[in-house]
C-alpha cells in the first residue's frame, strides 16, 4: 500500500501528450490537445523554426532556426529559451541520440550535419555528409544517424559512437522524407520520398538499393505541387507498425498503405499542402501539416477520415507528438 501511494503523486505528475508544430513562416510552436483537437498554447522561438525534437528525458525541446542559424534549447516546464546556440548557415531537421546527449542539425547551405552536446549546449562537430543536407534520422536501433543530401542524391549514415560517417545509400535522386522500417530494432527498408516522384521510392536496407517504386494516386489535371518539383512530402509508419501514411503535395491528400506489403488501403483528402505528420502513440490518430492552408488536419485511423482540422501559425512544416 505505502509503494502504491509512493506512486500516485508520480502519475499526477505525468505530462500530458500533446502535438507540437512548427510554423515556418512564424516565430511559435503551436502546441494541441489531441484529445480535443483544439491549440492549448504557443511557445515562442526563433524565426523560421523548422525542426524539433524532445529530449529523451522530456525536459527540453531542440528547435532549428532556418533563417538565424541557430538551435533554440526551449526549456520544457517554463516553455522559455535558455540558449540558442550558433549554427552554419541555414540549419533544417534536427534528430536526438537515445542517451539525449548529441543533437544532430543537418546544414543546409553547406555539406555537413553539426553536432551539438546538449551538457555544454555548444556545436562540438561538424561531419561531411554531402551537398545539400535536409533530413535526419536515428535508427531504431539507435547506431545511425541517416542524414539526407539532397543535391548528391544520396543517404549518409553517421556512426554515432564515433561521430563519422560509416557507409552511404545511393537513392537514384533528391531524397525527402524518409520512413524506416524496422525488423526487431534494425533497419530493413527505408521508404525515401524524392523530388519529381509522386510516390516513394523502397530501399533495401542490407543492400542499400531501390527495389521499387510506389506511385500515389493521380493527381487532378494541371495540378502543381505547393513546394516546386515536390509531389510528395511527408511519410510515416504509424506506432503499431500496421499502416505507412504517405503525404501528397500534388493531390492534397494522404494515403494509407498496409504493412509490410504495401497494398493502399485509403487516400484522404487534407488541407493545402500536405508536409509532414505524425501519430499519437496509440496509432489511432494522425496530425498532418497543412502548410499551404495554415493547419493541421486530424485523421481517424479507424475510419480513414478527416475528423478535425485546426487553425495554427503561418506555413506550419514539422510536427511531433510527445508527452
Amino acid at each position: 500500500m505505502r509503494a502504491l501511494l509512493l506512486f500516485l503523486p508520480l502519475l499526477a505528475l505525468a505530462a500530458p501528450t500533446r502535438i507540437y508544430v512548427a510554423n515556418s513562416d512564424d516565430d511559435h510552436i503551436t502546441v494541441i490537445d489531441p484529445a480535443t483537437a483544439k491549440v492549448v498554447e504557443d511557445i515562442k522561438v526563433s524565426a523560421n523554426p523548422h525542426g524539433i525534437v524532445s529530449s529523451p528525458d522530456k525536459t527540453r525541446f531542440y528547435v532549428s532556426s532556418e533563417s538565424k542559424d541557430v538551435l533554440d534549447v526551449v526549456d520544457r516546464r517554463s516553455n522559455k529559451i535558455i540558449r540558442s546556440v550558433p549554427l552554419g548557415r541555414r540549419p533544417n531537421n534536427v534528430a536526438i541520440t537515445r542517451d539525449g546527449r548529441r543533437v544532430y542539425v543537418c546544414i543546409r547551405q553547406e555539406t555537413v550535419v553539426a553536432i551539438v552536446d546538449t551538457a555544454s549546449l555548444e556545436m562540438v562537430k561538424k561531419v561531411e555528409v554531402g551537398r545539400g543536407p535536409h533530413n535526419v534520422y536515428l535508427t531504431p536501433d539507435g547506431k545511425y544517424m541517416l542524414a539526407t543530401a539532397m543535391d548528391d542524391h544520396k543517404i549518409t549514415a553517421i556512426d554515432v559512437t564515433t561521430e563519422k560517417p560509416a557507409f552511404e545509400i545511393p537513392v537514384g535522386g533528391v531524397p525527402r522524407p524518409v520512413a524506416i522500417d524496422p525488423a526487431e530494432g534494425t533497419p530493413k527498408r527505408l521508404f525515401v520520398q524524392l523530388s519529381n516522384l509522386h510516390g516513394f521510392a523502397v530501399v533495401d536496407y542490407a543492400t542499400r538499393a531501390v527495389t521499387r517504386k510506389i506511385i500515389l494516386p493521380d493527381g487532378p489535371a494541371g495540378a502543381k505541387p505547393l513546394i516546386p518539383e515536390t509531389f510528395s512530402h511527408g511519410i510515416g509508419i504509424a506506432p503499431d507498425k500496421k499502416t505507412l501514411w504517405v503525404n501528397s503535395l500534388l493531390d492534397n491528400s494522404v494515403s494509407v498503405f498496409a504493412m509490410p506489403d504495401l497494398e493502399r488501403l485509403a487516400t484522404i483528402p487534407v488541407g493545402h499542402g500536405p508536409d509532414w505528420l505524425t501519430f499519437t502513440p496509440d496509432s489511432k490518430r494522425v496530425f498532418v501539416s497543412n502548410a499551404g492552408s495554415n493547419s493541421v488536419s486530424v485523421l481517424d485511423v479507424a475510419t480513414r477520415k478527416e475528423v478535425a482540422r485546426i487553425p495554427v501559425g503561418k506555413v506550419p512544416k514539422r510536427i511531433i507528438c510527445t508527452d
